[in-house]
């Protein structure tokens, strides 16, 4: 099997050009997210705690049947 060095680099550079215009939009929607959710956080924190009570007690009566 012969590998051409020239495709092989053409074929990384079309992959770099996907991706990395895909990552990058991954980036700034996880950015986006996390402000909303900080926000929202900041905005009901009673709310939030009492979410994360429910949520570890949920876990906790999962993780004891074992």
């Amino acid at each position: 099997m012969d590998v051409n060095p020239q495709h092989l680099q053409d074929k990384a550079r079309q992959f770099q050009e996907n991706v990395v215009p895909q990552l990058d939009e991954a980036r700034r929607n996880l950015e986006d997210l996390n402000t909303r959710v900080v926000s929202f956080i900041r905005a009901n924190p009673g709310t939030c705690l009492l979410g994360a009570v429910a949520v570890g007690f949920i876990v906790g009566r999962i993780a004891s049947r074992r």
